[in-house]
């Protein structure tokens, strides 16, 4: 498990680094992946800590977070390798209801779990134009993703 983990939030943190505040992203103000719309009282604390040049100390905020609602509401810790990043990387962007949706549809076969996941994001995008101008972003992650599994993840 801490191994599978340590590597699984290393990737997140890769992916979901960072302030954002983009107009056409539903979850508003985001630090390190953790948006105001889920989580106002996390995310106003580390807008603090992030405006106080304390990054560090906000990305352990959103590590916490990414344990105990991700991480674990996931189950990822009863998953085989790699699926169990898989899970927890679909579950930080897309949710844990969707992530434990496709885990479900994939029969729990990586590959097809990775080709579900982009398919859910065309979905996505064609159905909320706004969300398109996210797909190749989205795209890019999954690709990294399936990279990071089959090397520098091992």
């Amino acid at each position: 498990m801490k191994e599978s983990w340590e590597k699984a939030i290393q990737f997140v943190l890769k992916w979901e680094g960072g302030l954002s505040n983009d107009k056409d992203d539903p979850g508003g103000l985001t630090i390190c992946g953790i948006c105001a719309r889920s989580y106002p009282n996390d995310v106003q604390k580390m807008y603090e800590l992030w405006k106080a040049n304390k990054k560090e100390e906000a990305k352990k905020i959103a590590i916490d977070i990414y344990k105990k609602n991700y991480w674990d509401k996931s189950g990822c810790d009863n998953l085989p390798y790699p699926l169990d990043i898989i899970v927890f990387d679909t579950a930080v962007n897309m949710g844990v209801g969707t992530a434990q949706g496709i885990l479900k549809a994939s029969q729990k076969d990586p590959l097809l779990y990775i080709l579900l996941r982009i398919k859910r994001y065309r979905d996505i995008a064609l159905a909320n134009p706004k969300s398109a101008k996210f797909f190749l972003g989205w795209i890019n992650r999954v690709v990294d993703l399936f990279t990071f599994i089959k090397g520098a993840g091992k």
